[in-house]
């Protein structure tokens, strides 16, 4: 595997500043006691013919102690790194202008507090971009490893051709936050040129494997074995809101389907043998004795299966400013490593969060981010989570639909009415956000569960029918909305009584507090 980024560190340097100290050691270079810059460009030529180089990298990185930059920049508000920068660069042109090719020789210069006194890093090669004076970025890359916190790793110019991203900067271009594969593997970015595609390769190539999800618009970079850790890797074109195309040679990843619900089954009679030991009865007649007992049936009887269900299928994430009265400052909703709502903490792989300011945030071990509405993620492997924006005229009560791909249900009897509401212990499996675990108070607000910020003790009441939910509104400050299938609102439901109840069909949905129903037939 060739060396795309040639990293050295020079030691004992008197002045980090001086451009001839760190260029070429004085006297005969046979006697130098180390090679310097010069020397290391000589001894690694960008292009040779045998042992005669052609052509020499013409862009260089040097990174000098984090202390010295800042006295630089306090003192002289940076001019001796910039007087450094184009020193070597004069030095650079003077002694390789044969070997450019027409390149430009472009030097800069970073401060890292890795580094001890007198000592310079330095790094160029095949993978060792500086853009040019108002170039433009073309691409930007980030990482994450829940597919929600996402980190900013790099960006890629239009003329940057090659970009090696791993563990640290002393190997690769930049260093990935999160990599798990080790200082051995990296992942380097082809860019041929506007109209062709982000080519991405795996270095050295079995390290580990990398295909592209197109249904989530991102790489999922994972290593070998049972246990593979993962790592996802986005890469968006900068200023389009396009999702990247797959590279030559990625696999995409299939999105998973979901979970289909068993049918009802057909089951056959059961038929009580007889017992072992009969108790004698007095017979009335001996005809009666001798008549044959009736054959036991055969034929299959349907077993009976709750034909209605109700089922929590998103949670609606409120608008907080609505309830500062109240004392509320947060709310947070976790999900479990089934997707299941829990409480925040450690049995949540991901949790989401809405503030008084109404912004939205994922949480994860990784961290805490602001997220956008619409946005999907993908915290463990074949999961799938929807964070879907309100309709308008939903907007002005919430802020998102978190959607549940496995929510809890409940039959609903037909003929059976229930009632829906905070004071109805009957149906809180489905009122899953009931404990104040989920709300953050102020100071001196009292807790309070998480239902009381929106739903009334008694919502409103339901009988499932064969035409669909006939649902009767119990409080008149209670908000209930009919959604469809595909969760665009239908109506406000305004008046339903018992006596002239709201129908909702199949498939459809009911917004009431927190809680998104969905009525299956």
């Amino acid at each position: 595997m060739p060396v795309y980024v040639q990293h050295e560190v020079l030691g004992k340097v008197q002045d980090v500043f001086n451009a001839d100290a760190l260029w070429q050691a004085p006297g005969l270079a046979l006697f130098a006691r180390r090679p310097l810059l010069r020397d290391l460009l000589e001894r690694s030529p960008r292009e040779q013919r045998g042992r005669a180089a052609t052509r020499c990298f013409s862009h260089v990185t040097l990174v000098l102690p984090q202390d010295e930059v800042d006295d630089d920049r306090h003192l002289t508000r940076g001019a001796r790194v910039r007087d450094l920068a184009q020193s070597l660069a004069a030095l650079h042109q003077k002694d390789f202008g044969d070997l450019l090719g027409g390149d430009e020789v472009r030097y800069h210069v970073l401060g890292s507090d890795d580094l001890d006194p007198g000592e310079v890093e330095v790094k160029f090669g095949h993978a060792v971009y500086l853009p040019a004076p108002g170039e433009q970025v073309q691409y930007t890359v980030t990482a994450s490893r829940d597919s929600a916190i996402w980190q900013p790793v790099c960006a890629v110019y239009p003329n940057q051709r090659l970009t090696l991203v791993g563990l640290d900067a002393a190997n690769a271009t930049f260093a990935v936050p999160g990599w798990p594969f080790g200082p051995d593997g990296g992942l380097l970015l082809v860019n041929d040129g506007p109209d062709a595609p982000l080519e991405l390769q795996v270095r050295p190539k079995d390290s580990f494997d990398c295909r592209f999800d197109a249904a989530n618009g991102y790489y999922v970079l994972r290593g070998k074995g049972a246990s593979a850790q993962r790592l996802l890797l986005k890469i968006s074109r900068a200023g389009a809101a396009a999702r990247p195309q797959p590279a030559p040679g990625a696999t995409p990843v299939a999105p998973s389907a979901p979970p289909q619900r068993s049918p009802a089954v057909w089951k056959s009679r059961t038929v009580t043998p007889p017992a072992a030991d009969l108790t004698a009865m007095p017979l009335a007649a001996p005809e009666a004795r001798a008549k044959p007992a009736p054959a036991p049936e055969l034929d299959a009887t349907y077993a009976p299966v709750a034909r209605h269900r109700i089922t929590l299928a998103a949670l609606a994430l409120p608008r907080l400013s609505r309830y500062r009265e109240t004392g509320a400052q947060a709310m947070e909703v976790g999900l479990d490593a089934q997707l299941l709502p829990c409480a925040p903490g450690k049995d949540s792989i991901i949790q989401f969060a809405v503030d008084e300011a109404d912004e939205l945030h994922a949480i994860t071990p990784a961290g805490r981010q602001r997220i956008a509405v619409p946005s999907q993620f993908s915290p463990l492997d074949n999961a799938s989570i929807r964070l879907l924006a309100v309709r308008q005229q939903l907007a002005e009560r919430y802020s998102a639909l978190l959607m549940l791909p496995q929510g809890p249900s409940q039959p609903a009897a037909s003929g059976t009415r229930l009632t829906f509401g905070r004071g109805m212990p009957s149906l809180g499996t489905l009122r899953v956000l009931d404990t104040p675990q989920f709300v953050r108070q102020g100071d001196g607000a009292p807790a309070a569960s998480a239902d009381r910020l929106g739903l009334s003790r008694n919502a409103f009441s339901w009988e499932a029918s064969s035409d669909g939910l006939r649902v009767a509104r119990l409080s008149p400050t209670q908000a209930l909305y009919h959604l469809d299938e595909h969760l665009a609102l239908v109506a406000q439901i305004e008046t339903a009584t018992q006596e002239q109840p709201y129908v909702i069909p199949s498939g459809h949905h009911l917004v009431a507090g927190h809680y998104v129903l969905r009525f299956d037939a």
